[in-house]
């Protein structure tokens, strides 16, 4: 059986750096808020090229935190892609804003930079591009309408770590949300997430919010929020942070292996000169999305959707996403993703090439 994902393989070569550094933790007897996460915030903020990390429990608190930051006034409207996980749009919702749903591009799964423009109102506050199975959003386009239209941008950074647009780090352009969940390319063994920012004013913000609104103990100047980023998940994703750039060339590398043999009936990712994509996800398209899925698993080839249901219809928004979206459906109807994990051996991607090759349709 080729596994789609296998964490405990992923982690292997780490185990003994791991156990060193949690020894390291434990012994200390400091486990919130201490030096393995100021280390980890400075180390990855580095990477981000950005002047600030923040240091957070979850990817969807990075979201929550970031939008509750921005003191936008009541009916404020932010722009979302229509194909986005639910937590992007989940993080607007808790914050009592309407999230204006505008349709992806078919050929990168990004947001489309054409279609914005049109849902601008008075009432928007910001544009959320979400840079999603790793490749990064059209970024100009973005950045030129939250200049004209005087609007925040808040990027959705959980699957694109290390992604570049144009040369530039994502997470760098607006303000950066990040998860690192274990699946994460930067993964940690639990729930984690990181704000970057160049704004100290705003990273004071976030500083206090993650910590009940307080800036000195015991002293609350907001309301805020228990988001802090333990001491233990800090200390572990510094270890992998230092082989990431490993992790990202070896899943390129395996995504070169689809994109030169995969057969050209399977709809492959766009590749281009301007997005260096660190490949969170392969996903490929085709129209008999199931079958071919079954087929796979009958021939031990585990797969995953991401995502099988467009957020739009999800019981959850009944009634707050309205409006038809054919193309986010299209996407969310077709789109399989193929292991491609740091554990994967590139033998095992051409076995896979193989049987999908000889998938008939």
């Amino acid at each position: 059986m080729i596994e789609y994902e296998n964490l405990g393989k992923v982690n292997e070569k780490l185990f003994a750096k791991y156990q060193e550094k949690f020894d390291e933790i434990l012994k200390s007897g400091w486990y919130i808020l201490g030096k393995n996460v100021s280390d980890f915030e400075k180390d990855f903020a580095a990477f981000c090229t950005t002047d600030y990390c923040i240091g957070l429990a979850s990817g969807l608190d990075a979201l929550v935190l970031a939008i509750d930051a921005l003191d936008f006034p009541e009916n404020s409207e932010i722009i979302v892609p229509s194909n986005t996980y639910i937590a992007t749009i989940l993080a607007i919702l808790r914050n009592g804003f309407k999230p204006v749903l505008v349709e992806p591009d078919i050929r990168t799964y990004n947001i489309d930079p054409a279609k914005i423009e049109a849902k601008i109102t008075a009432n928007t506050k910001a544009i959320l591009p979400v840079h999603l199975y790793g490749k990064s959003c059209d970024m100009d386009p973005v950045m030129a309408f939250a200049k004209k239209y005087q609007l925040e941008v808040i990027e959705d950074c959980a699957q694109a770590h290390g992604a570049l647009y144009k040369g530039r780090k994502i997470g760098s352009f607006g303000i950066g949300c990040f998860s690192f969940y274990p699946t994460k390319n930067l993964g940690a063994l639990g729930d984690a997430g990181a704000i970057t920012t160049n704004s100290k004013d705003f990273a004071d913000k976030i500083y206090s919010l993650r910590n009940y609104g307080s800036s000195k103990k015991y002293y609350n100047d907001r309301i805020g929020y228990n988001s802090r980023l333990d001491e233990i998940q800090a200390g572990l994703l510094s270890v992998k942070l230092e082989v990431l750039d490993d992790i990202t060339n070896h899943k390129r590398a395996l995504a070169a292996c689809y994109h030169a043999h995969l057969d050209d009936r399977f709809i492959k990712p766009v590749v281009d000169q301007d997005h260096f994509d660190v490949y969170h996800i392969y996903n490929i398209r085709h129209h008999k999305r199931d079958e071919l899925r079954a087929y796979l698993l009958e021939n031990e080839i585990k797969t995953e959707i991401h995502y099988p249901l467009a957020p739009h219809k999800q019981k959850a928004m009944a009634g707050i996403l309205d409006g038809d979206y054919p193309i986010s459906e299209e996407i969310h109807e077709t789109t399989l993703s193929l292991p491609i994990s740091y554990f994967h051996a590139e033998e095992e991607i051409i076995r896979v090439i193989e049987i999908i090759n000889e998938f008939k349709n």
